[in-house]
């Protein structure tokens, strides 16, 4: 496999399932972000404090629901809840999508806390499966800071050194620590433009952030 490309949950439904379609046949596996669904845990968090565990396992869960639904309505699309069925699936021809939670419980890799997201689980998953790094959202990349304020700059390139200093972007607070230790890069690019996922699977160039962590 070459790719793992995460979906944000900010594309669910209709970007997302726009951009898993055109993804049916490439050397891809998809993850998708828990979007509002895991707000709303975050939000219950804040007010009745839960444990990091119950937080953080419900929010993966929240990833789990969204890629099964993205999987229902990609023609070509499979959920799958294993690295065996990736590659079988793969093999078929078709689109995995993967269903996360269980994987996730039985090697729980990361830290539990809102510090980690599905932007770190994607970074983890493709450094265990040794393939390249992409996640869409809903912006065009990385800012200097929110891309809705003023004087917000885009940013081409960036290492992962000059991202700790970041704090939270429009990636995860763990995502650049991660990048680092995993010698690894990654891509983010906008999902609303499937065009521009697509010129990266292909080496071409397009608007995106590039992050350097090797």
């Amino acid at each position: 496999m070459e790719w793992v490309v995460k979906i944000g949950g900010s594309l669910f439904p209709d970007y997302a399932i726009n951009l898993a379609q055109e993804l049916v046949g490439e050397d891809v596996l998809v993850v998708c972000g828990g979007g509002s669904l895991a707000n709303q845990i975050r939000e219950y968090h804040e007010k009745l404090n839960f444990t990091p565990t119950a937080s953080h396992r419900t929010a993966i869960l929240c990833m789990d629901i969204l890629g099964q639904l993205l999987a229902d309505k990609v023609k070509g699309a499979k959920a799958v809840k294993s690295l065996e069925e990736v590659k079988t699936t793969l093999n078929s021809g078709n689109l995995p999508i993967l269903i996360p939670s269980l994987l996730l419980e039985y090697l729980d890799p990361l830290e539990h806390s809102w510090r980690v997201t599905s932007d770190s689980i994607a970074l983890y998953l493709s450094h265990l499966l040794e393939a390249k790094l992409l996640i869409t959202t809903n912006v065009d990349g990385i800012y200097t800071h929110k891309p809705s304020l003023d004087g917000a700059q885009f940013i081409k390139e960036i290492s992962g050194e000059k991202l700790l200093n970041f704090g939270e972007t429009s990636l995860d607070e763990s995502f650049a620590e991660l990048l680092l230790k995993y010698k690894t890069s990654a891509y983010v690019v906008n999902g609303k433009h499937p065009e521009r996922v697509r010129a990266i699977l292909n080496g071409q160039s397009t608007i995106n952030t590039f992050i350097g962590g090797d």
